[in-house]
């Protein structure tokens, strides 16, 4: 289970994240929502720790992420994909899968193989282009090949940054629906962050409403989902 308690995170004299306090059980889907300037890619290079937070605590599965490198909480079993679709342009798709996997491969050499084809499975667009640069993929394929090089390292808890960003909707199902079926089968704990409060909503199991740094709602995500005032108050529609 991941645990925030009164996180802060400043950036000079500007409050990104005001004293934030939320849970996300093991094996479910938490969502955060907002409108942009909320804090929510803030809450997620936090935990990461690639950013340091000013006060408060974090803690996954009884350990504290404060005061971490971020790769020593990838070791952790904490895997981040942040916004942007983020690849290495001048890799292959299999090249960057593996860049995932570095830290791994020496005492699971078979298991980051086995990984590797699942993800395949999963993705297979990816299977297609798997000798293919990077950087000639489309935004889709290159989303989903960030996320799959977080998924290699066999994480037990994903940060998703909006990863429904500059997408055709039909591609963002497609990538939504593949985590929440690994969410489903694996048992992967998920913290999404996403705009798009329908899309997110509609696959999570609980969510949280931020607005300038604070939480507003905690609650199930369905419940959040028919609320309309909440909508039209925070989220603009």
């Amino acid at each position: 289970m991941l645990e925030v308690k009164d996180l802060t995170t400043s950036f000079g004299s500007v409050i990104a994240l005001n004293a934030v306090s939320m849970t996300v059980k093991e094996s479910k889907i938490t969502t955060v929502i907002g409108a942009n300037g909320a804090g929510k890619s803030t809450l997620l290079r936090t935990i990461s720790g690639l950013e340091k937070p000013s006060s408060g605590s974090i803690t996954w599965n009884g350990q504290s992420l404060l005061n971490r490198r971020p790769e020593e909480i990838v070791r952790l079993g904490v895997a981040h994909v942040p916004e942007g679709h983020a690849v290495i342009s001048a890799l292959t798709v299999e090249e960057n899968i593996l860049m995932g996997s570095l830290f791994r491969r020496r005492a699971h050499k078979r298991d980051v193989a086995l990984a590797t084809e699942e993800l395949y499975t999963l993705f297979p667009r990816l299977l297609e282009r798997r000798k293919q640069l990077a950087g000639t993929l489309s935004g889709g394929e290159r989303q989903m090949l960030a996320i799959s090089r977080a998924l290699v390292s066999r994480p037990s808890l994903l940060l998703l940054d909006e990863p429904s960003l500059g997408l055709a909707p039909l591609v963002v199902e497609q990538i939504i629906d593949s985590i929440k079926v690994l969410s489903e089968k694996t048992g992967l704990t998920v913290l999404l962050v996403e705009q798009n409060a329908n899309t997110a909503l509609g696959v999570a199991d609980h969510g949280v409403l931020l607005s300038l740094g604070k939480v507003v709602a905690d609650r199930p995500a369905n419940e959040l989902k028919a609320d309309s005032n909440l909508r039209a108050a925070y989220l603009g529609y």
